[in-house]
């Protein structure tokens, strides 16, 4: 089973002509699913019901997604913003619709044109027809197919965004697999808490599954591990491995930045300059921690954090770093690097 998650900026009516409502929580999912000879191909889409006026479900949406979808009504603030944080989180392919509201007009050349000033070149301007976008997001998937195979066997990393209790099943999280996959029987860690669990059983699209890998979202069914160490920030990786007997050393997957060095790689639409002292917010793994700038040359940034931020030790995806208070909120894309305790 390969699944493409579809980040999605439009209507409600756009996204049921492609696929089937599903979750409708702040963020709304639709789900088509095809059976090819090679196996189940599933297009997600993810939807941020109440965007632009919450910002961070958009960006969980960006996390989670490798391609976009943008329904374009009108050429304003909200487009402009909508672009950079696409652009930011590094999702290069995806499929613009002029659809403007009734009595009014959109110029496509000067929509085309915003989308090259923003780093979107690749997209493609489709037709207001469901069956045709889902023949293109399944040429997007075809395209992509062997990086998402590959994202399978990277260390594991699962952001939890709800959990509860289920009678006769017990302790249930669920997350989206962001990196890795997670099997039945494995022990896992639970961070921030370093608390520990076995995973008792799995579940994706409401089927028992044995496994799930990246790109899926599924509820972890947990044995001997504690309610507390749940909660909206918590992390699941598995254990790091230390066997003195055999050499073997492999630490989790996450590194906890408590300080970290940003490099800004700034939007084209952003002008803000950044000072010491102000408020940011990255956004990664599903995350949205908060941090003040301690230093300040140009775009690059020393940021202490109010809570750790947890940045992925092999092939970390952009982290997004955004300013309420400016106009676009995303400042663009950063790299990112651990500042060492004697540094700090």
């Amino acid at each position: 089973m390969t699944v493409l998650n579809v980040a999605m900026v439009g209507s409600d009516d756009l996204a049921r002509s492609i696929a089937k409502a599903s979750d409708q929580r702040d963020v709304h999912t639709y789900v088509h699913k095809e059976m090819t000879p090679n196996g189940t191909k599933i297009l997600s889409l993810i939807r941020p019901a109440k965007y632009p006026e919450r910002l961070r479900p958009f960006l969980n949406a960006l996390s989670t997604s490798r391609a976009g979808i943008i329904e374009i009504e009108a050429i304003n603030a909200t487009l402009g913003e909508t672009l950079v944080a696409f652009a930011s989180a590094d999702i290069k392919d995806g499929l613009a619709i002029i659809a403007p509201k009734d009595g009014t007009w959109i110029d496509e050349e000067q929509v085309k044109t915003l989308f090259t000033q923003a780093g979107l070149k690749n997209w493609t301007f489709e037709q207001n027809d469901g069956i045709l976008l889902r023949e293109r997001l399944y040429d997007i998937l075809s395209k992509m197919e062997s990086v998402l195979e590959e994202s399978k066997e990277h260390p594991l990393v699962v952001p939890i965004d709800q959990h509860f209790n289920v009678k006769g099943i017990g302790l249930v999280a669920i997350g989206y697999v962001q990196a890795g996959t997670i099997r039945v029987h494995d022990e896992v860690t639970l961070l921030p808490a370093l608390g520990s669990g076995d995973v008792k059983s799995l579940q994706v699209m409401d089927d028992d599954v044995d496994s799930a890998t990246a790109g899926d979202r599924v509820g972890i069914a947990l044995r001997n591990a504690k309610e507390d160490h749940l909660n909206g920030d918590t992390m699941i990786v598995h254990p790091a491995v230390n066997d003195k007997r055999t050499g073997t050393t492999i630490p989790l997957s996450l590194d906890a930045h408590k300080v970290s060095e940003v490099h800004l790689n700034r939007s084209p639409f952003q002008k803000k300059e950044l000072q010491v002292g102000d408020v940011v917010h990255a956004s990664v793994d599903l995350q949205f921690v908060v941090g003040r700038i301690q230093e300040c040359e140009g775009d690059d940034l020393v940021v202490q954090w109010e809570h750790p931020l947890y940045i992925r030790s092999h092939q970390p995806p952009p982290v997004l770093l955004a300013q309420l208070d400016s106009k676009p909120r995303i400042m663009g894309s950063c790299s990112i690097k651990q500042r060492n305790s004697s540094a700090q």
